[in-house]
């Protein structure tokens, strides 16, 4: 009985960790440095790259597949450096517009907070603003 005990727990071990990396994409290594980078700083952190990345999933309601391209060999995961995906270049001059209109217009301090624009501001959660017909 007790080794039918050890078994069990054994393969069911074994099926979390199959599991978990059916599911999980392979990522960068720790040494290798994002690619292709045009508007973002080429000396991003891991960390704030991903926090940028997850304020654009956030702002847009979409996922990594929005802006990037599958892997082109039919593995799975996205090839986050290829230009492929149209919707790439797209934001990249939406980061570009959105600091420009910032160093322009907000980059003065009101009652201790620098306001600014962001995303979220036009797109409330939507990959498309939504647009309003003017009064005639």
């Amino acid at each position: 009985m007790r080794n039918n005990k050890k078994a069990f727990f054994f393969t069911g071990i074994l099926a979390l960790v199959i599991a978990v990396s059916a599911f999980t994409q392979p990522g960068r290594t720790k040494n290798e440095k994002p690619q292709n980078l045009k508007v973002l700083p080429k000396n991003i952190s891991d960390e704030e790259l991903t926090k940028v990345m997850r304020g654009f999933n956030a702002a847009l309601g979409v996922k990594c597949n929005y802006c990037h391209a599958p892997k082109s060999n039919g593995d799975k995961g996205m090839d986050f450096a290829s230009d492929a995906n149209p919707k790439k270049n797209i934001a990249r001059e939406m980061i570009k517009m959105t600091k420009k209109i910032n160093k322009k217009y907000f980059n003065k301090e009101h009652d201790g907070v620098v306001k600014n624009i962001t995303c979220e501001t036009c797109h409330n959660g939507h990959d498309e603003p939504k647009t309003f017909a003017l009064a005639k």
